[in-house]
């Protein structure tokens, strides 16, 4: 499965704390962020995630994380 959310993180040190986090709950998962692209993207893709976590895990950091409407 792969999930892909819009965020408003723009600095690489945020996005790299971010997505060790997310690989402390979700570590078979692969996870990274453009942040070249207007929406910041952050992208997951694996097995056993659940975005719902994803983006509360991202929100409780400070920042705006939601799905991105296809």
């Amino acid at each position: 499965m792969v999930e892909v959310f819009v965020t408003n993180v723009k600095r690489v040190a945020a996005a790299k704390e971010i997505v060790a986090l997310l690989l402390e709950n979700f570590p078979d998962s692969k996870i990274n962020f453009d942040l070249e692209d207007r929406d910041k993207v952050l992208r997951v893709e694996g097995d056993n995630f659940q975005p719902g976590k994803v983006m509360m895990l991202v929100n409780e950091t400070g920042f705006h994380c939601q799905v991105m409407e296809g």
